[in-house]
C-alpha cells in the first residue's frame, strides 16, 4: 500500500498557531479521521503515514469548527509496551467540548456516523442545547449551541434545580 502524499507542509516555527490544540491518540487514525470529517465535517490539514508502517500515522491535523485538532495512531512500542488510547486505558477523563450554532445538526451526524450517545441532546439548566457522545475511538465529546444567557442566579437555581432532581 503506498502511502499518502504529506499535505499542506508548514515550518511550525514561522506559522502562527492557536494556543492549544488537544492531541488525540486512537487505534486506527486513519479511520479516526474519516469519522470526524463524516461526523463534525472536519477538514483534513495534514496526514504524516509512519515511515516503517504505512498504514499508522505519526501525525494528522484537523480543522474543526475554526479550530485544530491533532492525532496519531497509538505506539506502545515507543512506551514501554504501554498502550495509551482510551479504550485501552478503559476511557478518558477528558471531554472534548464542540461549540456551534448547529450542534444538534452535528451530533446527530455523529451518532448516524457510529457514535454512542452518552447524554442526549436536550435544553440545558445553563441555557445551552447540549448532548454528549462517544465517538468509536473511545472519546467522550460533547456538543453546545448557547441558547440564552443566564444571570449567576438563574445559573445557581437552574443548578439546583438539576442536581435535586438527580438525587
Amino acid at each position: 500500500m503506498e502511502a499518502p502524499p504529506m499535505r499542506t507542509p508548514r515550518n511550525p516555527m514561522t506559522q502562527k498557531t492557536q494556543p492549544i490544540i488537544p492531541h488525540l491518540v486512537v487505534d486506527n487514525a486513519s479511520a479516526a479521521v474519516e469519522f470526524y470529517v463524516k461526523a463534525f465535517g472536519a477538514k483534513e490539514l495534514r496526514r504524516q503515514p509512519a515511515p516503517n508502517n504505512p498504514s499508522k500515522l505519526l501525525h494528522a491535523e484537523l480543522e474543526l469548527n475554526g479550530g485544530r485538532v491533532m492525532l496519531c495512531d497509538d505506539f506502545p512500542e515507543m512506551r514501554g509496551g504501554k498502550a495509551s488510547t482510551a479504550t485501552a486505558l478503559g476511557g478518558s477523563p477528558v471531554t472534548i467540548h464542540l461549540t456551534s450554532e448547529s450542534a444538534e445538526q452535528l451530533f446527530n451526524q455523529a451518532v448516524k456516523a457510529g457514535a454512542k450517545v452518552l447524554m442526549p441532546f436536550a435544553d440545558q439548566f445553563w441555557g445551552s442545547r447540549y448532548g454528549q457522545i462517544q465517538d468509536p475511538f473511545g472519546l467522550s465529546w460533547s456538543l453546545g449551541t448557547p441558547e440564552k444567557p443566564l444571570t449567576d442566579d438563574q445559573l445557581h437555581k437552574g443548578a439546583q434545580q438539576a442536581m435535586t432532581a438527580k438525587a
